[in-house]
């Protein structure tokens, strides 16, 4: 039999080169410099066990069984497991803040920031005017209340968490009083509803879906009340015969029975967006001065900086939030203090705002620049893609994301791809954007309408070039 296979050109299993023998071999010296011994003997059993099932079942090549062949395999197979699993990918799906993503991008200051806080000591919970422990909170509060008009403030590691832990330190056992029209339900299906009942509170719902009258929270108000809630409808919108009841109306009603107001504002940002001709959304500051006892408010959407959760508000309930247990437990490290302070900087120069907070300079990236780029970039997508598909520079609308604006869009620019071919579109879209997605830097669009749309608003100049390297030859 051994013979029959020699003259196929085949190797039996006793052909198979032992392990000691590879581990001696020129070939295997770079693996072993780059993974270490540990994993390349790991991957090369692997591969040799593969080997010697195949020579059972019929025969191996023989030149498989060359050194340099199995060094090849074994050093594809580490550096593919040694490849990140959190990538860089160019986000052309039209939204800005896109919560798989991985939602905003920090501005230099927060990553250069960060990349101190990775590498040296720091003052976190130490005082340097005292040499006393200190509170990680002093890092950003006083940031946080100039810039919001709050007595003070805390964070924690989300949004969720915020109101988690609001809920828990001041409505456990008791009653919160939410309308209807806002028990949101937010990504990956978590509901208010479930986030009091893990908190410890007992939600009354009020007024109906699309209608809610003061009278409603009024009445709802019983010895049992802990709180008025109101939390922003932030990833829907409810339009026709509707009414809802403003943050000063529900705080007045609250304190006229020595109740706190709270709000959930979600996405949260600490400026007028009209002035970067953005739609309008309620401030932080706004809501505050409507009369919010507490305010809680995501880091990573609106406001540009880190994934967090911010409370700001009166200093008697913060200071009662930050006692809870669960505040340890939903605290956040070094490193999102040491993105969120410098960004929170940047809003002190509002005059820059717009060119030096990534997140505000993507949302109002004007058509001009993102035209010409699409023009630009039709022929290299074109070629890339091959004569099976027809692309097209369009005009398109982005959206901001994130549960913010819903329904407000952003006019873009960006290209269309369409199956050329007859017959149906959708495998060979499919088809493409997975090769697009398997890219070195993976391109993530949005099939569409018969069509793979890839808006450009996220795709900055300086990117461009090195996006352009990637469809330098055809992706198929």
């Amino acid at each position: 039999m051994a013979d029959q296979l020699s003259g196929a050109g085949l190797a039996a299993a006793s052909d198979i080169p032992s392990l000691d023998r590879l581990l001696n071999a020129e070939a295997l010296r770079p693996a072993l410099a780059t993974h270490g011994r540990t994993q390349v003997v790991a991957a090369l059993r692997r591969d040799l066990e593969a080997l010697r099932k195949r020579a059972l079942d019929g025969g191996v090549p023989r030149h498989e069984l060359d050194a340099a062949a199995v060094a090849a395999r074994t050093s594809a197979a580490l550096d593919e497991a040694a490849r990140p699993r959190l990538r860089a990918v160019y986000n052309l799906t039209g939204t800005v803040l896109h919560t798989n993503l991985g939602r905003a991008l920090l501005p230099d200051e927060a990553v250069a920031s960060v990349l101190r806080a990775l590498t040296s000591p720091a003052n976190l919970e130490f005082d340097l005017d005292t040499g006393g422990r200190g509170d990680r909170d002093d890092l950003i509060d006083d940031l946080l209340c100039e810039l919001t008009g709050a007595e003070a403030a805390t964070v924690v590691n989300n949004n969720a968490a915020a109101v988690l832990l609001m809920l828990n330190a001041l409505a456990d056992r008791r009653e919160v009083v939410v309308s209807r029209g806002e028990l949101v339900e937010i990504g990956g299906a978590f509901r208010i509803p479930d986030i009091m009942k893990r908190a410890g509170a007992k939600l009354v719902e009020v007024g109906t879906t699309n209608r809610t009258h003061a009278a409603d929270y009024e009445n709802a108000i019983g010895p049992r009340t802990a709180m008025l809630m109101k939390v922003h409808c932030s990833n829907y919108a409810v339009t026709g015969f509707t009414k809802s009841v403003g943050v000063a109306d529900v705080a007045a009603l609250a304190h006229a029975r020595g109740l706190p107001a709270t709000v959930d504002l979600g996405s949260g940002t600490l400026v007028d967006l009209t002035q970067f001709g953005l739609p309008k959304e309620d401030t932080v500051r706004e809501t505050i001065a409507a009369g919010a006892d507490l305010v809680t408010f995501s880091g990573d959407k609106l406001l540009g900086g880190p994934q967090a959760g911010l409370l700001v508000g009166r200093a008697d309930l913060i200071r009662k939030i930050k006692k809870n247990p669960l505040k340890r437990a939903l605290r956040v490290g070094k490193l999102t203090l040491a993105a969120l302070e410098p960004v929170l900087q940047l809003y002190r120069a509002p005059e820059f705002l717009a060119q030096r907070l990534t997140t505000l300079r993507l949302l109002t990236r004007p058509m001009r620049d993102i035209q010409p780029q699409a023009e630009r970039l039709r022929g290299v997508l074109a070629h890339a893609a091959g004569s099976s598909y027809a692309v097209e520079a369009v005009p398109m609308f982005s959206q901001i994301g994130s549960g913010a604006l819903p329904i407000d869009q952003l006019p873009s620019y960006g290209l269309a791809v369409r199956y050329a071919g007859s017959g149906r579109p959708g495998r060979h879209l499919d088809r493409l954007e997975t090769l697009l997605r398997r890219l070195p830097v993976p391109v993530i669009g949005r099939i569409a309408d018969d069509a793979l749309w890839l808006d450009l608003r996220c795709l900055e100049d300086r990117d461009e070039a090195a996006f352009a390297a990637q469809l330098a030859e055809p992706l198929a």
